[in-house]
């Protein structure tokens, strides 16, 4: 993954900042898995379900939609529930049917069969050219948006796209954290 695809001297000094350090923790991320097969990075070394081309699908998939939310704003979030379906017993687990956008969650988390990493790493390559392209052209970073209606979500709140950068780099930052962990106990090796 290279650093940023957004020449960074046509960018004020702090998105230039912003983008980089980003860059730098996708980097992070990423190099964990060099010189893994397909088989090593959809392993599970550890008690957890975490394997290392999961932890790339969710953290592409993590910053696609929080772009989308600084691009569309709440609209591009949607939590929407089925039916008779509270949240309660979505986090419970006893939901009788459970919403697309928690079944793409959880299998963000792992390798599906015919996913391979170089094809995981290819689009999270597109996903950051893309979110350098967004956080380029949003006229102020100090620009807010709703967040969308979700437990986790304090009711009013906003996200300023600066606030949302910030997540994404430490999203990306603590999930090369975990990714380290989990290369080290595969086969010794570290990324750094």
């Amino acid at each position: 993954m290279t650093a940023t695809t957004t020449p960074l001297s046509t960018l004020d000094a702090e998105r230039a900042d912003l983008l980089a350090q980003l860059a730098t923790a996708r980097l992070a991320l990423t190099t964990t898995t060099r010189g893994l097969s397909d088989e090593q990075a959809g392993e599970r070394p550890t008690v957890s379900a975490l394997c290392l081309g999961g932890l790339i699908k969710h953290v592409a998939s993590i910053e696609e939609g929080w772009m989308r939310f600084v691009a569309d704003g709440p609209s591009a979030m949607r939590y929407d529930l089925p039916d008779g379906v509270t949240w309660a017993d979505l986090t419970a687990g006893t939901a009788r049917e459970f919403p697309q956008w928690a079944i793409d969650h959880q299998n963000d988390f792992q390798m599906l069969p015919g996913e391979a990493l170089a094809g995981i790493v290819a689009r999270y390559e597109q996903v950051a050219a893309c979110s350098e392209e967004i956080i380029a052209s949003v006229p102020d970073l100090s620009a807010t948006h709703p967040l969308p209606e979700a437990p986790w979500n304090e009711p009013g709140a906003v996200r300023s796209v600066r606030r949302v950068l910030m997540h994404v780099i430490a999203e990306t930052a603590q999930h090369a954290g975990h990714a380290d962990i989990l290369r080290e106990t595969l086969d010794g090796q570290k990324s750094t």
